[in-house]
């Protein structure tokens, strides 16, 4: 007999910067199917865009395919949260409903935007968030299209985080969540749940629509869609959610509120819902975001897939062998913060990462290194946030099974669970269609991280050197620096 649990029924689409999946889930957050396609930029004019419409056609035919292997009753998007898109009135219109194209946030902005924005932001409690590179914030977004294109801008009906987009798409309803408004987008105050200073100087409320939790339905898909793309009649459509908070969710579904989440991955993001917001440093890669319940969680963050490649190279290789990375240690070998144009967790080191004391040997020593690296960054996240209880640990760095071992390590003390599960965000947004329920916990499998076999006071004398020498703001590069 087959187990009717091995039946997906929720369709999860995870909207990232460089690819989009869209994936066939089970109610208790099982995987069962993804289908993947690459999110590319488009250039200007007006400015680099994702390509909405090409996209929506994707995803509407791969939604009909899987519909016919599954049967699929709810539809949900979670997304990262730079991504926000300005609409009209007509989600069937040219371009996917857009009244402007939606900006690649990585792209540089105009001088004139940048240093104008400064002003108009409002404070760290605000923002949530120091000001980041690029179009990351979606109020600067709408502050670039309000200046280039006015006439056009005024036309606008809504602006919409990614998940909500492509639930208007589906639905032709509008709304506004706070997991994805209070992902940095410095449009609303996660603290105070309030719009932020620019949002009210500039007039934007009228772009804002209603808020809806992320779990709502917002009805069935509409039936042009269901006419063109065959797709099933039926379909109920959720909010959707911010993708760092669906992973939050999962947790807290399960009844781990308490516990700090700390993922990695292109990102290394820590989130804390007993961390007090006051003393949160914006400058170390803190921030202020709002969970699914639209309270109010410190964060901190920084670009640890990047800062790892820069160390390791390339070449992903094999699981680092712990006694290679112990002779490292012994050395005292170090990678300091930053090699990327980001402070992360110290302010001043952007562009000035290097390797001090002798230099890794060969690609298993750089590989090594560049885990040491990623595990102290995280030790750092957990440290910023003030975290000494429990810590759960997921995202694609468990793969080796040394970086968990680092962690509780250097972490010493507090218990450090692990999760080897490598698809939070579309788990946590699945258990959406749940929500209320106890089915969160069915899926969860956490095992407690073990320490390395080294002494103690080894690692621990290693870390407090590396942590003198990362907060010295500027270092001097060496010549075998990556």
């Amino acid at each position: 007999m087959v187990d009717p649990r091995a039946f997906a029924s929720i369709c999860v689409l995870d909207v990232g910067k460089t690819n989009v999946k869209l994936n066939a889930v089970t109610a208790a957050g099982e995987i069962v199917e993804t289908v993947t396609i690459a999110n590319p930029v488009r250039p200007g004019p007006p400015w680099q865009h994702h390509d909405l419409a090409g996209l929506g056609d994707w995803v509407f035919e791969e939604l009909a395919k899987l519909a016919n292997r599954h049967p699929i009753r709810t539809f949900v998007c979670a997304a990262h949260g730079s991504g926000g898109v300005l609409v009209g009135e007509d989600p069937d219109a040219r371009d996917g409903g857009t009244a402007l194209p939606m900006i690649d946030y990585e792209q540089s902005l105009p001088a004139t935007i940048r240093e104008s924005y400064v002003p108009l932001a409002g404070s760290f409690r605000d923002r949530g968030s120091a000001i980041m590179h690029g179009a990351t914030h979606q109020a600067r977004q709408l502050l670039w299209m309000e200046t280039a294109e006015p006439a056009r801008f005024a036309a606008a009906r809504s602006f919409l985080g990614l998940p909500q987009y492509w639930a208007w798409r589906m639905t032709g309803v509008a709304v506004s969540e706070a997991t994805c408004l209070g992902a940095q987008s410095h449009l609303w105050n996660a603290a105070d749940s309030r719009p932020t200073p620019i949002v009210v100087a500039r007039g934007w409320q009228r772009l804002l629509p209603p808020f809806a939790s992320a779990w709502s339905s917002l009805g069935l898909v509409r039936a042009p869609l269901l006419r063109r793309f065959g797709l099933p009649d039926g379909i109920r459509v959720l909010v959707g959610i911010h993708d760092s908070s669906a992973n939050l969710y999962r947790y807290q579904a399960a009844g781990l509120s308490d516990a700090a989440i700390l993922s990695t991955g292109t990102w290394i993001v820590g989130m804390s819902r007993a961390t007090p917001l006051d003393g949160l440093d914006e400058d170390a890669g803190m921030t202020i975001n709002s969970d699914v319940y639209g309270r109010p969680v410190a964060g901190a963050l920084t670009m640890g897939g990047r800062e790892f490649v820069h160390v390791a190279g390339e070449d992903a290789g094999t699981a680092v062998d712990p006694a290679v990375a112990i002779a490292l240690i012994t050395r005292g070998t170090m990678a300091l913060p930053s090699f990327g144009d980001g402070n992360g967790f110290f302010p001043g080191s952007a562009g000035q990462g290097c390797i001090v004391g002798s230099p890794p040997e060969n690609a298993a020593e750089r590989r090594a290194l560049a885990l040491i690296y990623i595990a102290q960054l995280s030790v750092e996240c957990l440290a910023a946030l003030k975290v000494d209880a429990t810590v759960v640990l997921d995202g694609s760095y468990l793969k080796d099974p040394l970086f968990a071992k680092l962690v509780t390590t250097l972490r010493g003390s507090g218990e450090t669970l692990f999760n080897l599960d490598a698809y939070g965000v579309a788990t946590g947004a699945a258990l959406l269609g749940s929500h209320g329920t106890t089915r969160a916990r069915d899926g969860l499998h956490l095992q407690t991280a073990d320490t390395i076999a080294a002494p103690a006071d080894l690692l621990t004398s290693y870390h407090r050197r590396w942590r003198e020498l990362a907060r010295q703001a500027q270092h001097v590069p060496r010549k075998d620096a990556p």
